[in-house]
């Protein structure tokens, strides 16, 4: 009977070394992936660029479309809580557990820079929508003048500019067709701007409620693991 209990402690103690082999891997595993994620986070804010609502609203998206590096890999250097840790991993697991709670509040402070952004971003949109509108309908403003007032031997120059000619037509029906051309244009540079105006918007907004939301979700999952981290700050 001893014997066998002995047995099936051997092979418990087996069991225990493996598990601690594989956590083990799991935490070198986490810390490669906490430098990584450094790299990467300096990439993404390097160089600095604040004030300008574009660098900003990008920025933020980078920080919450590459969260679940830094996550994970926190998960893995925590897993095992206190067993088999070398010295300098304790001090290095409160410090880590303390900086949970900071970049949780980091990413709060992301939501209201979104909305703000994002209100910026729209109001620069349409001022650009309106611009290259404004532009563009002034050109064809122009033509229709031109057209307009043109002299039938202003009329054959101009078409003879364009490598065209009146092909027997009469000067005021080849104008009549060049002015409804002109109409047709401008409906059209209408309808373009229209579709860019909105197609931008809807980017802007998808993007906006996606980084947003996932600003809300990093902060709570890294609060939740500062609460879950507590055994790391013993000295509180």
């Amino acid at each position: 009977m001893y014997q066998l209990l002995d047995i099936e402690l051997a092979k418990l103690g087996k069991s225990l070394e493996s598990v601690l082999g594989v956590i083990n891997l799991y935490r070198l595993v986490g810390y490669c992936l906490l430098i990584l994620a450094f790299f990467d986070l300096v990439d993404v804010v390097y160089p600095l660029n604040f004030m300008n609502p574009v660098w900003e609203f990008q920025t933020m998206g980078s920080l919450v479309e590459r969260v679940a590096i830094p996550l994970v890999a926190l998960l893995l250097v925590f897993s095992g809580k206190l067993e088999n840790r070398l010295a300098w991993e304790f001090p290095v697991l409160g410090i880590l557990s303390r900086l949970t709670l900071l970049v949780s509040l980091l990413y709060i402070l992301l939501l209201p820079l979104g909305v703000s952004n994002t209100i910026r971003l729209y109001n620069n949109n349409l001022e650009q929508f309106h611009k290259e509108y404004n532009q563009q309908l002034s050109q064809a403003k122009h033509a229709e003048n031109q057209i307009s007032q043109a002299t039938p031997t202003e009329l054959k120059n101009m078409l003879e500019r364009q490598g065209r000619s009146l092909d027997n037509k009469k000067p005021e029906e080849v104008k009549s067709q060049m002015l409804s051309g002109i109409t047709q244009a401008k409906q059209q540079i209408k309808a373009q701007a229209e579709e860019k105006k909105s197609s931008a918007n809807l980017r802007l907004f998808k993007s906006s409620v996606k980084w947003n939301l996932g600003a809300l979700i990093s902060a709570f999952l890294f609060m939740a693991m500062w609460r879950g981290t507590n055994w790391t700050r013993q000295d509180e």
